[in-house]
């Protein structure tokens, strides 16, 4: 018998999740952004949800542009951090992607390199999130040489909210942005996840929707998934394998870190860092054991953790267990575990086995 941890993808989760962006998007073009082997969902996965019925993609790097491409997929991909070194341009211009100029060192680059096939670029803007892109003072000249290119066939503009998210919002970004913007002809890509659901003045023509695709809340301390409309996609389960009562006084874990008030019964789950569980989730972090809500106790494990089962009578080995996913948000874990649902999702280990589910996994 395999070890019972498991992940599940839910791609009709998925679709849903997307046709809810492309809806919030309005006229908008709506890009999947599938980064970091989607979210940690797989990105064969992604490409059978979406393949059809996406706007265009966006990721990081040429490895999996090309898998979009081996894949059928016609659609525009974006390279959100644009290339690396020269040799990278020729086969952009083969696969027709769109890469982010954000730097001097790239404007350069794509200056010397000529390619012969005419390219699109994502021009980044940095309005205040100052990470990547050009400021005020050296966007007008970056615009300027790559206007004189004849290998760029379009620009586009596009800049990152850095506080969507929360309650400062993206105005003095937008300010800057349409400052800076002001007078040109071109298209623009503005909004995230979290601003593609707060600020619908501005999605821009191309929005960027990311974690939202994937059931988490891009905003969980300001709206749940589920009072979103999201669906989740992945869902972690496993099994309790191991059943201990303790007495008042002892402890669990390594290093003691809980202590029992009173008699106690400790669930053993298959499940620790090794598989993707964040190693500094505290006790009391939520988790599902038969579908009845307990906590976490102690220290994870590598391959473990513990649980409370003092009010769970029906519980013992074999009982199902749910870390995160359906019944129980990720971004609620998450925020237990002090971090971020994108953190969970990237997390999962390549020992997890992965199960697909959900109606017609659907092709390019």
């Amino acid at each position: 018998m395999p070890r019972p941890i498991r992940a599940s993808i839910d791609l009709e989760a998925l679709r849903h999740n997307y046709l809810l962006a492309k809806q919030r998007a309005g006229h908008a073009r709506a890009f999947a952004v599938v980064k970091a082997n989607a979210y940690g969902h797989g990105l064969d996965r992604a490409i059978q949800a979406l393949g059809t019925i996406a706007d265009g993609f966006a990721l990081l790097d040429l490895a999996e542009a090309r898998q979009l491409r081996a894949a059928g997929l016609r659609q525009p991909i974006a390279l959100l951090e644009g290339f690396f070194e020269p040799a990278d341009i020729a086969e952009i211009a083969r696969g027709q992607l769109i890469p982010a100029i954000h730097s001097e060192a790239q404007l350069a680059m794509l200056e010397r390199a000529a390619p012969t096939q005419p390219i699109d670029v994502l021009l980044k803007i940095n309005s205040g999130m100052n990470r990547l892109g050009f400021t005020a003072a050296t966007f007008a000249p970056a615009l300027a040489r790559l206007r004189a290119l004849p290998a760029v066939r379009g620009i586009t503009l596009m800049t990152h909210f850095a506080r969507a998210d929360d309650e400062v919002g993206v105005a003095a970004q937008f300010d800057t942005f349409k400052r800076l913007t002001a007078g040109l002809d071109l298209p623009v890509s503005l909004a995230n996840s979290a601003a593609l659901l707060r600020f619908p003045e501005a999605v821009g023509n191309i929005a960027r929707p990311g974690v939202m695709l994937y059931g988490g809340s891009p905003m969980p301390d300001l709206a749940s998934a589920e009072q979103l409309g999201l669906r989740p996609v992945m869902t972690v389960t496993s099994e309790i394998i191991g059943v201990q009562q303790i007495a008042a006084g002892e402890r669990v874990g390594y290093g003691g870190t809980f202590e029992a008030s009173g008699p106690m019964r400790v669930g053993v789950v298959a499940c620790g860092y090794a598989d993707g569980y964040p190693r500094h989730a505290p006790t009391g972090t939520p988790i599902l054991v038969g579908g009845r809500r307990t906590r976490t106790l102690g220290r994870v494990s590598m391959d473990m953790l513990a649980c409370d089962l003092s009010h769970l009578e029906e519980a013992g080995i074999g009982s199902p267990v749910t870390l995160w996913g359906d019944g129980l948000p990720a971004d609620e874990v998450a925020s237990a575990a002090g971090t971020i649902s994108y953190e969970l999702f990237c997390a999962l280990a390549p020992r997890v086995p992965v199960s697909v589910r959900g109606a017609a996994a659907v092709g390019a």
